[in-house]
């Protein structure tokens, strides 16, 4: 669950209500999903430089912690 994470908004008709990292159209779980395939954080700030390295790693750790909380399903 993306609410309580201010990375994260959802704008009604944006990109269809999804989650996006604040500021852009890009998915937040996609970045997440990214990450668990195996890319590198490296690499996957490369494929996004909008959002950056420290987001990049804020939105993973935020996954991260809200799976063992089993709040979050992708």
């Amino acid at each position: 669950m993306w609410e309580d994470c201010d990375l994260v908004e959802v704008i009604a008709g944006k990109q269809g209500g999804v989650p996006l990292v604040k500021g852009t159209r890009i998915p937040a779980e996609q970045i997440v999903e990214e990450s668990e395939l195996g890319s590198p954080q490296e690499e996957i700030a490369e494929n996004y430089p909008s959002v950056g390295r420290e987001r990049i790693a804020a939105l993973i750790a935020y996954a991260g912690r809200s799976c063992r909380l089993g709040a979050f399903r992708l």
